[in-house]
């Protein structure tokens, strides 16, 4: 891998900022970088910035991640998750620089009833998760050195997502209800940063593989079903004396959203392994240490 910085689309996204972070513990120099000087909507400023930055490896972490509002924002959920990637893919591929694209479980329909392998068909069933498939293609067809990690259930101490979203309902009631009926894999922003800047090291070590072509699944090791997430967030965050609320397990049904969720999107992530050397931990433990993180202000 040449040399240069590793530039990182997402802008103040978690998993960008987590990247950042990250890159820079492990030493090397990154560009993070977001609206309004990166924007899929603007493909000139892809363009300008691949140039001006020259960098050795490219994580694409930008997305359309409104899953319920891509129902009814269609062109928008492509533009981002679709054609936004296939254009980075193309610059990356004339520069022939590695590209590291970052996709979801939503791509399945979660009815296999076991944990998923990359080469399981996709399903998707709504229009985030089609979205977030063609982006994939597109970036894989592109003739880049593209690896595509499929990720889940991402949180972090910073930006939207369930573990904020618990710990903010806990102020405001002492009931709340989830479903319990879908499983998967909580993944930490830090840890998946953290398996990207291994993967990069390994890239800038060995140089670019065939082997390193294509998709690999990269979330947390284990499983819970929402029900059992939100338990365990209270349960660490009484350890900072937040008062846990009764967390009533509810069905699928009885929470009615305009996207059908998959109900099993535990994924396999042997792959990863085998291939990087790379295994995300255990999610309790990274639970854990994400409630500290937020209960000490140090986000």
């Amino acid at each position: 891998m040449a040399d240069g910085p590793i530039l990182i689309t997402g802008g103040s996204g978690q998993l960008a900022r987590a990247l950042d972070k990250a890159a820079r513990a492990a030493g090397v120099a990154a560009v993070r970088v977001g609206r309004p000087e990166f924007d899929f909507d603007r493909p000139d400023s892809l363009d300008t910035l691949t140039r001006h930055h020259a960098p050795a490896l490219v994580v694409n972490a930008a997305a359309y991640t409104a899953v319920d509002a891509a129902e009814t924002d269609e062109a928008a959920a492509y533009r981002a998750n679709r054609d936004g990637p296939a254009r980075l893919a193309s610059l990356a591929a004339a520069a022939g620089i590695p590209l590291l694209h970052v996709s979801t479980d939503f791509v399945f329909d979660g009815r296999k009833g076991e944990p998923y392998v990359e080469s399981d068909p996709a399903s998707p069933q709504g229009v985030y998760g089609a979205s977030k498939l063609a982006g994939e293609r597109a970036v894989l067809d592109s003739g880049a050195r593209a690896t595509v990690l499929r990720t889940s259930w991402v949180y972090g101490a910073q930006g939207k997502n369930f573990v904020l979203t618990m710990l903010n309902a806990a102020r405001r009631t002492d009931r709340l209800r989830v479903v319990a009926d879908q499983k998967g894999c909580p993944t930490a922003a830090s840890d998946l940063a953290q398996a990207i800047v291994a993967i990069a090291a390994r890239l800038r070590q060995t140089g670019w593989q065939d082997g390193y072509a294509g998709i690999f699944h990269a979330a947390g090791t284990g499983s819970t079903t929402w029900h059992g997430f939100a338990e365990a967030i209270f349960a660490n965050a009484a350890r900072h004396g937040v008062k846990p609320p009764v967390v009533e397990p509810i069905a699928t049904a009885d929470w009615p959203t305009p996207t059908r969720r998959p109900a099993d999107s535990r994924l396999d992530c042997a792959k990863l392994a085998a291939t990087f050397g790379v295994r995300l931990p255990e999610w309790q433990g990274s639970l854990s240490r994400t409630i500290d993180e937020i209960h000490a202000g140090t986000a």
